[in-house]
């Protein structure tokens, strides 16, 4: 399927537009799923989304998706011109989002390079049977037939672009191999090629796209072509000839005013530059004539369409229309944008390196002209690092709607009337962040919509009145993403989870039920193999899994904060960086080590004396400040480290605050604020509890980034 086309960028586009057109069917589909039925706006959309679909696929011969989307778009016909009653409205949106996913499923093989292999039999069929349905005997009624969707080539009408001292004219006739097949696409792939040069391009037969019968014409007659580029024959040469199935290719360049003649051998056809515009359009309508002008004139295809306005009014062409502020974009490969992106890391570990030079250390030396230069370099980086940040920040909208389409589904599964709301979808995150989230929240979001929300029996048993609700919102604070589920369903069983804990050894037997706090307790279902669940489903129990959300969370420097009320419901949200590139850190050397900690997490540095500090028999250790205790960690003790400052008096003590947990970090000594650019460490390398990565300091050495997450829990 698909041999013919070899070029790249069209399946690419193709790829690209109808992912989008996918994206923005699913975005309306779910957000009308809980009306009566759809609006008229809607159905128009979706109308033309399933046409342009039907039209790109056929162009590009993948049969199934053709297929698939022509028969709903037949389906969406008839609802647009019939108007019929009683249309059963969920599983309408059923059909759509089946025929999403069936398309969806298809453009990711073509994505991964797999055969576009996928049966479309069954589904046709049971969109063939719900037509059948709401038609429900109608055209026998009303004794008419309701036509079918017919596709209806725009007017056109030619205004030759005006030529420049440096354009040449060309006459190109294309001879095929006659036994090729669809030779109407191969022409089709010639224009497509020569527009990239072309200033003007014309060419006969001008149906090869609406017409397949066409194809016949070019293998039987030729394909003409007439170019007016600033291109040499040479480059047009290499455009036509390379990859298509062509016998011969005959390029000849000619004067403007053989061009002007057109494509036909009849002298009278020719390009008329003279007439005025009315002129043009009614002789472009069958039946009527203008006087002065024959009726064999023809009018050759172009580029512009005559708009016509309110009658009586002068025509205007769209060309003419005054030129408005618009938005450019471009498309970039996201790999570019990765290695755009660890290129200013590097450039910042380069700043870094020439600003810290053990050579600017030298006593007398007179660094005002560097240190101002130093200055301007370093707001150039900053605002390269912030430009290169947003180009990769996206909204989380897609996502979202995602979750909207998992609510969906699963709460007709279970048979649960659930309405699903976001909040704060614009809310932008990196790009490589929302893969990593992707896979937590829909393990979240199945939770909340199994296990979280009652059945509509329980429901109602229980006194609620109200539907089952999931909201999943999103907003930024402090440099950190929130992104919360939260459902109005059971809420976690306090008791239920001690129990279980208790039963699973991971309780202090000598510490009462009654010491832990509520989060303490609801932690115990992120820890492997937790469940409170007497049945596991299909979706998987609320506990079950916690544990490679955390993971997958913590992979990223987030954490995950669970809140619950009994009877009323829960919420839990994540909390992750904007970004994992570059961040700003605190540096600091332990023994003949650096390491790094995330300046957002260190709320303060004390040093302490050893009168303020408590040591338990155990060998625990705490510092009292501010009539406040904090557990201490000595950094040298954690990892085992030599030579080190054991003396209280001699170090620094850092104070750390994660979810609401806070701890004292000994370190020796204290270096710097400085922005730091996050390397993984190495594979090879076993991973240790407490680090997240690794950098690279301005004296060239490698400082190891602490996990604050890994520290405190």
């Amino acid at each position: 399927m698909a041999e013919g086309f070899n070029t790249e960028d069209m399946l690419d586009m193709y790829l690209l537009e109808n992912g989008q057109l996918l994206e923005q069917l699913q975005e309306t589909v779910l957000e009308q799923k809980d009306a009566d039925c759809f609006d008229e706006d809607s159905i128009n959309e979706i109308f033309r989304t399933m046409h342009t679909i039907k039209g790109s696929s056929g162009i590009m011969m993948f049969d199934d998706i053709t297929a698939v989307a022509h028969k709903l778009e037949d389906v969406f016909f008839f609802l647009r011109e019939s108007h019929p009653k009683n249309v059963p409205h969920l599983e309408l949106v059923e059909h759509v989002l089946d025929v999403e996913d069936f398309i969806s499923g298809e453009m990711e093989k073509i994505q991964n390079g797999d055969a576009v292999d996928g049966d479309s039999s069954e589904l046709i069929a049971s969109l063939d049977k719900f037509l059948d349905k709401i038609k429900g005997g109608k055209a026998k009624k009303s004794g008419k037939d309701i036509p079918k969707p017919e596709h209806e080539e725009p007017k056109q009408f030619y205004i030759a672009p005006v030529a420049t001292s440096d354009s040449h004219f060309y006459k190109i006739f294309i001879s095929f191999y006659p036994d090729t097949e669809m030779a109407n696409i191969h022409a089709y792939k010639i224009v497509y090629a020569l527009k990239e040069v072309a200033e003007d391009l014309l060419y006969a037969p001008d149906n090869i796209i609406s017409d397949e019968e066409s194809s016949k014409t070019v293998v039987e007659e030729g394909f003409k072509i007439l170019l007016q580029a600033q291109a040499g024959k040479d480059e047009i040469s290499q455009l036509v000839s390379e990859g298509y199935a062509i016998e011969k290719a005959e390029i000849t360049e000619c004067t403007a005013q053989e061009f002007a003649k057109g494509l036909h051998d009849d002298g009278d056809a020719r390009i008329d530059l003279e007439s005025s515009v009315e002129e043009i359009e009614a002789r472009g309508k069958p039946g009527l004539e203008v006087p002065g002008k024959t009726s064999k004139d023809k009018i050759a295809p172009g580029d512009f369409v005559i708009k016509t306005k309110e009658p009586g009014r002068q025509k205007k062409l769209a060309k003419d229309k005054p030129k408005m502020e618009k938005a450019s974009f471009i498309s970039v490969n996201v790999t570019k944008m990765d290695q755009l992106m660890e290129l200013i890391g590097e450039l910042v570990i380069a700043e870094s390196v020439v600003l810290q030079n053990p050579d600017l250390k030298v006593p007398g030396l007179n660094l005002d002209n560097f240190n101002k230069s130093a200055a301007q370099l370093s707001k150039i980086s900053t605002d390269l690092q912030n430009v290169i940040m947003a180009m990769r920040m996206v909204p989380l909208a897609n996502t979202f709607q995602k979750m909207n389409r998992i609510v969906f589904d699963v709460s007709r599964k279970l048979g649960k009337d659930i309405e699903f709301e976001m909040v704060g979808e614009q809310t932008e995150v990196d790009k490589n962040l929302i893969e990593h989230i992707s896979d937590p929240l829909m393990h979240m979001v199945r939770n909340a919509v199994d296990h979280g929300i009652e059945t509509n029996a329980e429901r109602e048993a229980a006194g609620k009145t109200e539907k089952g609700k999931v909201t999943l919102s999103a907003r930024t604070e402090a440099g950190k993403v929130w992104i919360s589920v939260e459902d109005n369903g059971t809420g976690l069983d306090r008791e239920k989870i001690i129990s279980k804990a208790r039963k699973k050894g991971l309780l202090d037997d000598a510490r009462p039920d009654s010491s832990y706090s509520d989060k303490e307790v609801y932690q115990f279902i992120t820890l492997p193999g937790f469940s409170t669940n007497e049945q596991v489903t299909e979706y998987s129990g609320r506990g079950v899994g916690m544990d490679v959300v955390v993971q997958n969370i913590q992979a990223v420097g987030g954490v995950l904060d669970i809140e619950s009320t009994p009877g009323q419901g829960s919420i839990m949200s994540l909390k992750i960086p904007l970004t994992l590139a570059i961040i700003d850190g605190i540096v600091m050397e332990t023994g003949h080590s650096s390491f790094v900690m995330e300046s957002g997490v260190i709320k303060e540095f004390i040093r302490v004396s050893e009168d303020m500090m408590i040591h338990e028999p155990n060998g625990d250790e705490y510092v009292m400040v501010r009539g406040e205790c904090f557990s201490v960690i000595r950094l040298g003790e954690w990892y085992g480290m030599k030579d080190y400052k054991e003396k209280i008096e001699d170090g620094m003590m850092v104070f750390l605050e994660v979810e609401d947990k806070k701890v004292a970090l000994f370190v020796d000594t204290l270096v710097g604020k400085q922005e730091i650019v996050v390397k993984p460490i190495p594979s090879y390398i076993k991973k240790v509890k407490g680090l997240s990565g690794c950098t690279q300091l301005g004296d060239g050495s490698i400082a190891l980034i602490l996990d604050p997450a890994g520290l405190v829990g």
